[in-house]
């Protein structure tokens, strides 16, 4: 099993976030998640609200948790019925270890029973949910005293999947959500600086030319400014101007339910 996981987990560095030449900020996800897996007692209830219909049904995130109790709640909206499984192309692998999901649900009403999750993961989603006071309350009902919560959003990114696309949160505006609804934040990690911020908004231009026109810039950028720019991020991370400044790509909030 541990073999497979490892596969599983090449396959969604290389072919789904293609953190080498395309994505890097998704390593931030891919280690968080890693280690709250190796942190749990066998036999967890690990609960993870993801968007799975976009990847033909399967969560990318289960084969992760192999020792646990695994849920995933699919929190698609509406609208992914009528666009269809556009990623299901990238599962079309030997890697991927195919776990559909296990219920469909609402961000705000997953169904499941209180105090019932020993973590409860949210990769890549909550940007995507419209009440934010309801989702933070239905993640609060569902965790167990103790539970933990842990959230990966980007700082940066484009409008899309419109109209389901609401808010860009700041670790600490999630901290401010989580204490609303009695949730504890004890672990802030990002990822990135502004020279990935920038290689990202490449990433993102290059799809706004015509396609004619686009493979020489293609060429131009991935086959050497790519690497020069993720090489300046790893030289220049401090802000040697303003005091209190930083530009992440993305960040991760790990967060915990009171015991009392």
């Amino acid at each position: 099993m541990e073999t497979l996981r490892r596969d599983h987990l090449a396959f969604l560095r290389e072919k789904v976030f293609q953190t080498d030449t395309k994505w890097p900020q998704f390593e931030l996800l891919l280690d968080d998640l890693i280690a709250l897996a190796v942190g749990l007692a066998a036999g967890s209830t690990v609960v993870s609200l993801e968007r799975t219909l976009l990847y033909g049904g399967i969560s990318l995130t289960a084969p992760v948790f192999a020792g646990q109790n695994f849920i995933s709640v699919d929190c698609s909206p509406p609208s992914a019925n009528e666009r269809g499984a556009y990623n299901d192309w990238m599962t079309d692998d030997g890697r991927c270890i195919r776990i559909p999901y296990s219920r469909r649900g609402s961000p705000t009403a997953t169904g499941l029973d209180d105090a019932s999750a020993d973590l409860v993961i949210v990769p890549n989603l909550v940007h995507h949910v419209r009440d934010q006071d309801g989702f933070f309350a239905e993640m609060a009902r569902i965790l167990r005293p103790g539970g933990s919560l842990y959230i990966f959003e980007p700082l940066v990114r484009e409008l899309h999947q419109k109209p389901d696309d609401y808010v860009r949160y700041t670790p600490w505006g999630v901290e401010a959500m989580c204490e609303r609804v009695g949730l504890a934040v004890e672990e802030v990690r990002d990822r990135g600086g502004p020279f990935e911020v920038i290689s990202y908004c490449w990433t993102q231009a290059l799809e706004y030319m015509p396609e004619d026109e686009r493979a020489p810039w293609k060429e131009w950028f991935y086959g050497k400014h790519l690497q020069e720019l993720l090489e300046m991020d790893r030289r220049y991370p401090t802000n040697l101007v303003r005091k209190h400044t930083s530009f992440p790509m993305t960040w991760s909030v790990r967060a915990r339910r009171s015991v009392a």
